[in-house]
């Protein structure tokens, strides 16, 4: 951490921003390190966007889709980029204002013991160079676990050929105590992005989503979670159901603007809580952009309208980036809250003046 100025001539844009940034500081990367895990049970942390860290009993520790970088910093030209999936979706011009909307709540280049990145597929929001460069970099033992164009992006960065690892669906990798299984994804917006520009997708056959996209069921001592990153819905959510257990699921949950289709919204988060025979579902991804946002409490209030009559088996659980879970201890709070503190309060005796002041 750098030291904040502390007189007027100190001050500079440099050092304003070494000293804030990232937001948090090394807090929830001290926080982490300093968990154990009680057996049975497993936790993780929320980093923004669908970004997570998972740790267990045994202290095996992975990173998935961790993103450490920044949405619209300018208007620009007002213009999006040539060839954006967006715009191969709509056929818009105007830019996207997706400014980022929460801040950063781990610091990267603090990271360590991670025994493996896995990274969900190719969009930059999951995708990200410098949580690669810090893994990398602190965590030589680590493993890049990725569907293919994710590996051929990690290999064009720079990251050793021999902790690379290349998964389809089906495939399975042992990670400490942690089996990653990959899983088909249902990324429709992944099919449309291309960024040679001149590519015309219209009246082609798409390509592979296996050698773009997984999802992953982490496998572990005290429960499975289920990663559908930017997967939309599908009824194949029904066929993992059944062929695997997931006690807890994660879904990228928004609102989706007008013309766009890119974000699982309430009913369909629902839907996907259902077919995937899970105890919890969690909605991520609707934190970080400012023109995604969406209200979360309105699968809450969804869930209380159907659960009787459909009698759902399972409960939505509402996050906050920077909040820990931890399964099976939480599978029936509804809700996140922070430390509130002042555990201690009259440990010592108070100084105030009188005790009318309180």
């Amino acid at each position: 951490m750098v030291k904040k100025p502390t007189t007027l001539n100190e001050v500079s844009r440099e050092k304003w921003i070494l000293s804030t940034f990232p937001e948090w500081g090394t807090y929830l990367n001290e926080e982490i390190a300093a968990e154990k895990v009680a057996k049975g049970t497993f936790a993780m942390w929320w980093l923004g966007c669908t970004g997570i860290w998972l740790k267990t009993h045994e202290d095996t520790n992975i990173l998935c889709d961790l993103w450490s970088g920044t949405g619209k910093q300018s208007h620009g030209d007002g213009t999006m980029r040539q060839g954006h999936q967006m715009m191969r979706m709509s056929g818009v011009e105007a830019m996207q204002p997706n400014l980022r909307n929460k801040p950063f709540v781990i610091d990267p280049f603090a990271i360590k013991d991670v025994d493996a990145l896995c990274v969900t597929h190719i969009h930059s929001d999951h995708l990200d160079i410098v949580t690669a460069a810090a893994v990398n970099n602190n965590c030589p033992k680590a493993k890049f676990i990725g569907p293919k164009e994710v590996v051929e992006t990690w290999r064009k960065w720079g990251v050793p050929e021999e902790k690379l690892i290349t998964v389809k669906p089906g495939d399975e990798v042992q990670v400490g105590a942690v089996t990653v299984k990959a899983m088909q994804a249902f990324d429709r917006t992944a099919l449309v992005t291309e960024d040679d520009l001149d590519t015309t997708l219209k009246g082609k056959m798409p390509k592979d989503m296996d050698v773009m996209a997984v999802n992953y069921l982490f496998e572990t001592s005290g429960g499975n979670l289920y990663h559908a990153a930017d997967s939309h819905y599908s009824n194949l959510f029904a066929k993992q159901g059944n062929e695997n257990q997931i006690d807890v699921a994660l879904g990228a949950y928004g609102e989706n603007p007008r013309g766009i289709t890119d974000k699982v919204t309430s009913v369909d988060i629902l839907r996907m809580a259902e077919s995937l025979n899970t105890k919890v579902i969690i909605p991520v991804h609707y934190d970080i952009w400012t023109n995604f946002m969406a209200d979360p409490k309105e699968i809450t209030e969804l869930w209380k309208m159907k659960k009787d009559r459909l009698q759902y088996e399972f409960k939505p659980f509402i996050w906050e980036v920077g909040g820990k879970f931890t399964y099976p201890n939480d599978k029936d709070r509804m809700e996140f809250m922070f430390d509130r503190g002042f555990h201690d309060a009259f440990k010592n005796d108070n100084d105030t003046p009188f005790p009318s002041f309180l």
